[in-house]
């Protein structure tokens, strides 16, 4: 009999366990035999003994040798000699079941290794191909070459200073080496220094910043994992306090309102409700990384960084444009408790919008009010009413007046509903000595308008897609600018074709700035300036 050897241990080769009597194609027409075959050469004593100490030595950890003495294989073979049926030549070797194949080295060669310190190891193991780690929490580590660069920048800084940097001299790192906008050095200062110490070290900028994989993030995820608290995946409104303080402290634009703390406050409210009004789509509070990537916020951020005059940054921070917004409310909340009613409200646009959609916004069906008081609007409240009436052409607006039109909350708009806002544009046109248009004559401008997909109803999706939306709108709601869209101002028309980058709310909100500031001289012309100002009964600018 011939022996195999691979390793450390012996494998039988099972192609040299033939019957030279039985020829191969005998056994293949005729399995029946080979299965009476191996059944009798199982039931022999000598066949027992063999499988149990093949078994005990492989308990006993031995390396696996079939034929472990000769004493065994000769009483076998003596066995299997005067036994077996004469096709077994003197000195062969018993052939293994055709039938079974666990025992099989051939076909153990082919499995996987046998599980670690097993000792049944018939085949070495074959070198396994490594492959590359393609996942990494933080990102992939940055290059070679990127680091190396970065490491060289930070000691520049740092070789003046072996002792760390204070916050005051934390800009130009947070500037040049972060690329993140200036009004983050403080933020990211305390983000570096845990302990609160008042200095930030090399050591410590380089395990928050290079071995942190801050090094390749994007703009958009570097800011996202600095504002945001431990253990959240989102950014709350409370996120964004620390950088608008800084803000309000550092910028060149603002300087003049820092010896007006309250209105500090209400500017930086005011930003931080514009910003979650646009970039938080799902209106819960809740800015994720993926809406902060989708959004301008970030651009916004790096432009203000850059320019001097805030008032040319329209997205989200602009002055004049807070200016309108809390002038607005100041001139509506008439006691000045810093809270709206429905007769408040209805006094908006000199009484532009119908007492049905008032309604509907007090009972909360575009937006659940954040002033807890039933009945009354508060001033994040009217941030967002005021951003959706002046502008209809951005999606978070489509979808406040789509909620307040589809009264009974079914996704669609329906002629009905329709109908049931118009009725009240028809009595006051009627009023007002205006020749009315009947809701039949009207709902054909409006279907020719939006297009719509379903003829029966208009739906969000087709409002988003027309261009005309926010005309749709104010027909069924706001009397004044249903008028103004009738008589088709060719001058509005040229305007708005010479700077298409302004927004409807970039239009009316320097329109207004402009007549209350006109307002504000003349009021201090008549008055004298010497009178002082009684701020309890005034506007507050």
């Amino acid at each position: 009999m011939d022996i195999d050897s691979t390793g450390d241990g012996t494998c039988l080769d099972p192609e040299l366990l033939h019957l030279s009597e039985l020829s191969p194609f005998a056994l293949k027409t005729s399995p029946q035999l080979a299965e009476n075959l191996f059944s009798q050469w199982l039931s022999l004593p000598e066949t027992g003994r063999l499988v149990k100490s093949l078994i005990d030595e492989a308990k006993a950890g031995t390396p696996l040798n079939a034929f472990s003495n000769s004493n065994n294989l000769n009483n076998l073979n003596s066995a299997g000699g005067n036994n077996l049926p004469s096709v077994f030549t003197a000195g062969s070797t018993p052939p293994l079941s055709p039938r079974s194949s666990s025992g099989s080295p051939r076909l153990s060669k082919q499995r996987s290794s046998p599980p670690l310190g097993s000792p049944l190891k018939l085949v070495t193991e074959q070198g396994r191909e490594v492959i590359p780690q393609f996942y990494f929490q933080n990102g992939p580590p940055p290059p070679k070459g990127l680091k190396e660069q970065c490491f060289s920048r930070i000691d520049d800084y740092f070789q003046k200073h072996l002792d760390g940097l204070r916050m005051h001299e934390f800009k130009p790192l947070t500037k040049e080496i972060c690329k993140l906008p200036t009004f983050f050095s403080s933020v990211l200062f305390r983000k570096i220094d845990t302990e609160c110490s008042g200095i930030v070290t090399r050591d410590a900028f380089i395990k928050y910043w290079v071995d942190g994989n801050m090094l390749i993030m994007d703009t958009e995820t570097k800011i996202f994992k600095i504002l945001k608290q431990p253990n959240c995946n989102y950014l709350s409104q409370a996120d964004f306090k620390s950088i608008i303080q800084e803000l309000l402290a550092t910028h060149p634009g603002l300087e003049f309102l820092k010896g007006t703390p309250e209105f500090q406050e209400r500017y930086a409210e005011t930003v931080i409700y514009r910003v979650f009004y646009y970039v938080n789509r799902s209106a819960n509070g809740r800015l994720t990384l993926r809406e902060l990537k989708r959004g301008n916020l970030i651009a916004a951020m790096l432009h203000l960084d850059e320019e001097e005059d805030i008032n040319k940054v329209l997205r989200y921070f602009s002055y004049e444009h807070f200016y309108v917004v809390y002038c607005k409310f100041w001139e509506l909340d008439v006691d000045h408790d810093f809270l709206i009613d429905k007769d408040n409200l209805i006094r908006y646009g000199n009484h532009a919008l119908t007492y049905r959609i008032v309604d509907r916004i007090f009972s909360q069906a575009p937006r659940k009010f954040t002033s807890k008081i039933e009945g009354k609007m508060g001033y994040e409240d009217f941030v967002y009413f005021m951003l959706s009436e002046e502008d209809k052409t951005s999606e978070p607006s489509l979808e406040y007046w789509f909620k307040c039109i589809d009264l009974d909350e079914n996704g669609v708009l329906t002629y009905n509903e329709m109908q049931y806002f118009y009725e009240e544009q028809l009595h006051r046109m009627e009023c007002m000595a205006q020749e009315p248009v009947l809701f039949e004559d009207i709902l054909c401008q409006m279907v020719d308008m939006i297009t719509p997909e379903r003829e029966d109803c208009i739906t969000l999706r087709d409002l988003k897609r027309s261009k005309l939306s926010g005309n749709f709108f104010n027909i069924l709601f706001n009397l004044n600018k249903f008028m103004a869209f009738e008589s088709r101002d060719p001058f509005l028309i040229r305007q708005e074709r010479e700077d298409p980058s302004l927004t409807e709310w970039d239009r009316f909100a320097h329109k207004e700035y402009i007549r209350l500031s006109m307002e504000e001289d003349g009021e201090d012309a008549s008055n004298g300036s010497i009178e002082v100002w009684d701020e309890s009964f005034e506007a507050p600018f």
